[in-house]
């Protein structure tokens, strides 16, 4: 892996067995032992990145350049603050963190609370970069309900709601970076993509847990809808 954006590959760690508790749950204990366990997990610590998500958008970054210096960077759904660290080490000049959950802020960058769908909230934005961004990044996933069926078509509406923000806020060959959960409801979300940007991959980063049914599509050099 190479260090464009300050990161190592995670080290092995050997397995650390986790005690039963008094009033922990089986679920809670499975948690704990695989937080415990992960090598993403120890790393960010080590390295000070606030969730092992951060590993996520530094490898999609290896693989695609997405964060170019000097870049104006959106991050939606940002807390706890990783992916916001991920930009400003790689150097975008601004950097613009939304999301309904409070957030410590991240030297470097703004942070702006509220709903990003809302109008109010997405002009602040503009304002707040400058004018048009250069990449749009949206790791956000709804409160899983345990219904694949149902936390796919959630994921795929938060999706699609910062595609259409991206539209709006892109400049002419930006890039968009955006969180979905494979269930086959994609398509009508890659299919918007395609006309709106010349390049649309799927990649699910290393740091991608396997059982998770998470992938990112990335979509580069956007296309601005001619007036």
């Amino acid at each position: 892996m190479t260090q464009r954006s300050g990161k190592t590959t995670p080290p092995r760690r050997l397995a650390v067995a986790v005690r039963t508790a008094k009033g922990r749950t089986g679920a809670s204990q499975r948690w704990l032992a695989r937080q415990l366990n992960d090598p993403y997990v120890q790393a960010a610590k080590q390295q000070g990145w606030r969730s092992r998500a951060a590993f996520k958008l530094a490898e999609l970054d290896d693989r695609f350049h997405l964060i170019r210096r000097g870049a104006r960077v959106v991050d939606l759904g940002a807390a706890p603050g990783g992916w916001t660290q991920v930009a400003v080490r790689a150097g975008a000049a601004r950097v613009v963190a939304v999301d309904l959950l409070a957030m410590d802020p991240v030297p470097g960058s703004e942070f702006l609370s509220g709903d990003f769908t809302e109008p109010a909230i997405q002009a602040r934005l503009i304002e707040m970069l400058g004018g048009k961004v250069d990449l749009v990044l949206s790791d956000m996933a709804p409160n899983t309900t345990g219904h694949t069926a149902t936390d796919h078509l959630r994921i795929m509406a938060l999706a699609e709601a910062a595609l259409e923000f991206a539209v709006e806020a892109l400049a002419e060959g930006g890039a968009f970076v955006a969180k979905v959960f494979q269930g086959g409801a994609e398509r009508q979300i890659l299919d918007r993509l395609k006309r709106r940007f010349a390049t649309v991959r799927h990649a699910k980063p290393p740091a991608s847990r396997k059982e998770s049914s998470e992938l990112y599509v990335v979509a580069m050099g956007f296309r601005a809808p001619s007036e």
